[in-house]
């Protein structure tokens, strides 16, 4: 187990971890003001131009329909209020949240030791941010909500921003639908671009591939056919004159969707693989058109949604309870922690510490994957010997053990098996050297 040899604090290892906490408010704020102009832009060209119009016509126009238009600008120009006002409150929320979140770092400067009680204050809230950060992404939302209204960190965590991002999810998951998925890449549509994002494609090509089932299963013969049993898209698929009828026309619809959204794209081999579905229905299962009709594909949507939704908003794609975990079993992990010959904290002879958190039963095995710790400082005895089973103690220290165990002249035991323990001879003890 690792020492802790000194008690000051570095602020800036802390906050390795805490990246993401100022990241978010930020990309969310960004959004916000992108939305504000787009909605200010487009409203503004509305009403010039019908206030244009009807200045133009007013002279030979009967007044009934030049106040008709004067009430469609101002209706126009209340529902820009009305959508401006709710941004406005939106940023306001998003500027207590970053100022709040500015103060709880800075409380991590003002503490100058470990020890200190505000360290364990500032480490209490970290700890109930990494759990509402992991409740949230496992889709604990109600408790991920409650956790953060008890403990007073709402402006601390981004409850609603996961909310909506797993609802996004859900949509892809269980319910197959795209609708919101792409209503996302549409507001987002320029930093996707700029990340090269293919999400936007994929999903355009899921719904070519649900066009071209249901070209399929409509063209049999006149009834309602769900071949998978799992009612794609929660839709009833009516048919009414077999592949002349509906069938045909959903075939056409897939072709023109595809021109319109999947021919620029400049992956010839997918375009053909795309095409080939025209051919071959769901149930021929036939390669590589099996795999692109496969229900799966709803799983790697939502999955692909994650992981963009992430790298947008700077997130990490694992929990941030995982990765402080990780690093602290790393930090306190030594070979000692995994070793096929260290007893059980029971034993007589033991002296394997129960303090040390690796070797306890619970994080034992979770610790074996991680790396090592990295030591500067030798906590090693001097004039160190190893053993034939790899243990190592200092000289002087395995010398009084045998003495006092009553071990035969020219033998040597291991220290942790005791008396019940093999021995070896002097000879096959060797010196080792730290490098």
């Amino acid at each position: 187990m690792a020492e802790l040899t000194t008690t000051k604090l570095n602020a800036e290892s802390h906050l390795i971890l805490d990246q993401p906490l100022l990241r978010m408010p930020y990309e969310l704020s960004r959004r916000n003001q992108k939305t504000a102009q787009r909605y200010l832009e487009n409203s503004t060209k509305d009403i010039l131009t019908l206030s244009t119009r009807t200045a133009q016509r007013a002279p030979s126009a009967a007044p009934e329909t030049t106040l008709a238009s004067i009430d469609t600008m101002i209706s126009k120009m209340q529902g820009l209020k009305r959508k401006m006002s709710n941004l406005e409150s939106e940023e306001q929320r998003l500027h207590k949240s970053t100022r709040a979140r500015l103060q709880h770092l800075q409380d991590l400067y003002e503490v100058q030791s470990l020890v200190d009680v505000k360290y364990d204050e500032w480490s209490r809230i970290r700890l109930s941010r990494l759990l509402v950060d992991y409740l949230l992404r496992e889709g604990y939302q109600e408790s991920a909500a409650h956790l953060a209204m008890s403990t007073g960190i709402e402006k601390l965590v981004d409850v609603d921003a996961f909310v909506a991002c797993h609802k996004i999810e859900q949509s892809l998951r269980e319910e197959r639908s795209t609708t919101s998925a792409l209503s996302w890449c549409k507001e987002n549509a320029k930093e996707l671009k700029k990340q090269g994002s293919e999400l936007e494609f994929e999903l355009r090509l899921q719904q070519y591939i649900e066009l071209v089932r249901q070209g399929h299963e409509k063209g049999i013969g006149g009834q309602d056919v769900d071949m998978d049993g799992d009612g794609m898209n929660g839709v009833s698929i009516a048919v009414g004159g077999g592949r002349q009828g509906g069938g045909e026309q959903k075939l056409v619809e897939a072709r023109a969707h595809a021109k319109k959204y999947l021919s620029g794209s400049g992956d010839f081999g997918l375009l053909g693989r795309a095409a080939g579905l025209l051919a071959y229905r769901p149930w021929d299962d036939v390669e590589p058109y099996a795999s692109l009709y496969s229900p799966h594909r709803w799983h790697d949507l939502a999955h692909l949604f994650l992981t963009t939704h992430h790298t947008l908003y700077s997130l990490p794609p694992r929990p941030l309870l995982h990765i402080a975990l990780s690093a602290g079993l790393s930090a306190l992990k030594t070979p000692s922690c995994h070793s096929a010959f260290t007893a059980s904290s029971g034993a007589i002879a033991s002296t394997t510490t129960s303090v040390c958190p690796i070797c306890s039963t619970e994080l034992n095995d979770l610790a074996r994957n991680v790396p090592y710790a990295h030591h500067t400082k030798s906590i090693v005895e001097p004039d160190p010997v190893v053993l034939p089973n790899g243990r190592i103690y200092g000289k002087q220290r395995l010398e009084l053990f045998n003495e006092g165990a009553g071990t035969e002249k020219g033998m040597v035991r291991d220290p942790v098996e005791g008396l019940g323990g093999d021995t070896w001879l002097e000879g096959d003890v060797r010196k080792v050297f730290i490098s």
